[in-house]
């Protein structure tokens, strides 16, 4: 399921049919600053894409350098809290950045538009249109030019091309998806509470596909929001032993990429809470009334989230020969620059980064994002002094996963176990601190007592 930021349409299959035809005529978008500075330009505003153009700004952004950032969206929000937007506990508006007030008081631009290609022979970047939910036109097409170029687009959930995926089951890769399941949730409940016949098979049903760390998470969530909509005068039937929700993963366990013992406390309390979880089995086909496991087995669900496996967008495999990997990622060095061009970088979950002495790249995390991000800041500083860029180094924090108000598990630097508060309030201070690097301490702490302030006053659940 492809969604847009409202307000913006998806771009017509005939403006991406030819990029070259297209945006050769079209002459390169005048800089509002001086010509002599170094542009930096960044595509994606994701964590680190965000972080990124915020320090930049700050630090360079009155009169060294002109810095950029390109994003399809109007806002920003952490991806790793799209599952709490999913299940009702967090209002994406609450939590969201917008770009042009934020790029105004950091010292960058932003520009509105989905990056479609590139021209590394004059450094330029192919902008599409934008449109309205009518269809006209916002904004035309635009050719940008760059001296450094850095892809932090992100990823999207990967179906392996699973028959049905992509019509009938929902990914959490953008707050809108995550809004439209929260809808498809509340009325899944609603309906079903206005039946006062017995429901069909597969109402009230959740099917998870992947049991990494946005599902599991995601189940716990799901697990208290449903019942917390139950709780406001819907009685007329039994919540309590209808909703079911079930985890399927094609691994031996859950959380895969964590530690095992982790998963087992985290796959104790799932079991405890009346959750099914099903690993070693793959997911064959999605229908409008399930799920198919394998060949015979069908798991009837109203609600189905895609949540397995991870891909780069499509469109970083023809950025004008740049090499990727078999997921899209671009392939980068140890500095985090692309493969075959020097003036071309990439960070996050689209860059395949493998470390000398590693044997694998390094894992699609938030922490990654923001310390490669920092990194970027120092190879910028390096192009500007023209000194080589640095290597990158990158320090593993530890791995934490929280489980709704239900229980949290950590693993620290150094083999420490955690859980319950002290887990989560360390779970709680990754999303700090990123709120930190985009918005400094004054503002992070002001933000942190009204939201305490806040949560007094309103719904514990978003019902609308």
């Amino acid at each position: 399921m492809q969604l847009t930021t409202p307000g913006l349409r998806l771009i017509p299959e005939a403006v991406l049919a030819d990029n070259a035809a297209l945006f050769r005529k079209i002459p390169e978008t005048p800089s509002h600053h001086d010509r002599s500075l170094h542009r930096v330009v960044i595509v994606g505003g994701g964590a680190g894409g965000l972080e990124l153009a915020t320090r930049l700004g700050r630090r360079f952004g009155k009169g060294r350098l002109s810095v950029t950032l390109v994003d399809r969206n109007r806002t920003h929000i952490w991806k790793p809290l799209l599952h709490e937007v999913a299940s009702g506990a967090l209002s994406a508006s609450h939590d969201a950045v917008e770009y042009i007030a934020h790029a105004s008081r950091n010292r960058y631009r932003y520009r509105i538009g989905e990056v479609v290609g590139v021209d590394r022979l004059k450094r330029q970047i192919f902008v599409a249109p934008s449109f309205d939910d009518d269809g006209r036109q916002i904004i035309p097409p635009r050719v940008l030019g760059y001296d450094t170029l850095v892809m932090a687009v992100g990823s999207l959930s990967n179906d392996f091309g699973t028959p049905g995926a992509a019509l009938h089951a929902i990914a959490l890769d953008t707050a809108e998806q995550a809004a439209l399941f929260n809808r498809r949730m509340i009325d899944a409940c609603l309906r079903a509470n206005a039946q006062y016949e017995q429901l069909t098979p597969g109402q009230l049903h959740c099917v998870i596909v992947g049991a990494g760390a946005t599902g599991v998470e995601l189940a716990a969530e799901l697990h208290k929001s449903m019942r917390e909509i139950a709780s406001h005068n819907l009685d007329n039937i039994d919540f309590e032993k209808l909703i079911r929700i079930t985890i399927v993963e094609a691994g031996s366990r859950i959380l895969p990429a964590l530690p095992e013992q982790m998963a087992q406390a985290s796959a104790r309390l799932l079991i405890k809470l009346g959750l099914q979880i099903r690993c070693g089995i793959k997911v064959t086909e999605v229908t409008q009334e399930g799920v198919r496991l394998g060949e015979k087995l069908f798991v009837p669900a109203e609600l189905v989230v895609w949540a397995a496996g991870i891909k780069a967008p499509d469109f970083l495999t023809t950025l004008d020969g740049l090499a990727t990997d078999p997921i899209n990622r671009l392939i980068v060095d140890e500095t985090l620059r692309a493969v075959g061009d020097e003036h071309v970088f990439a960070l996050g979950d689209c860059a395949n980064c493998v470390l000398p002495g590693e044997e694998r790249a390094l894992p699609p995390r938030a922490q990654t994002a923001h310390q490669q991000a920092d990194h970027l800041v120092k190879v910028v500083a390096a192009r500007l002094a023209g000194k080589a860029a640095p290597p990158f180094r990158y320090r593993d924090y530890g791995s934490l996963v929280s489980l709704a108000d239900y229980g949290a598990f950590g693993s620290l630097i150094g083999g420490l176990k955690i859980e319950g508060l002290l887990a989560r309030l360390v779970y709680r201070s990754l999303h700090k601190m990123h709120l930190k690097a985009v918005h400094g301490l004054t503002k992070t702490a002001l933000a942190s007592i009204g939201e305490m302030i806040a949560r007094r006053a309103r719904p514990r659940i978003k019902l609308h």
